[in-house]
């Protein structure tokens, strides 16, 4: 990719990003709750938490059952927030 061509898909990714994190309403961030982990609706049950439970536990259905209050929303939710802050940045390599 050309520069421009790599400009114009960074910031493309980011305007999508940024779009999609405004729907993640779910999803809070408070330093007095879990030391400012991602958390689900400010419940104490952070967004890593869910995502190691769902390790375990594949169906959805028994995430629920062990979370009582925890919505299939809120899972949506904070699968789409890890997705979204993986790191994705692009490296330019030398080539030999």
């Amino acid at each position: 990719m050309g520069d421009e061509t790599s400009e114009r898909y960074t910031e493309d990714r980011l305007s999508i990003k940024l779009k999609t994190m405004a729907k993640l309403d779910r999803i809070t961030i408070d330093p007095a709750v879990m030391n400012g982990q991602p958390c689900i609706r400010q419940m104490r049950l952070t967004v890593k938490r869910v995502l190691e439970a769902l390790r375990v536990m594949r169906d959805w259905s028994m995430l629920i059952a062990e979370y009582p209050g925890l919505e299939e929303e809120d899972i949506r939710q904070a699968l789409t927030w890890a997705a979204y802050n993986l790191d994705d940045q692009l490296t330019k390599l030398e080539t030999a």
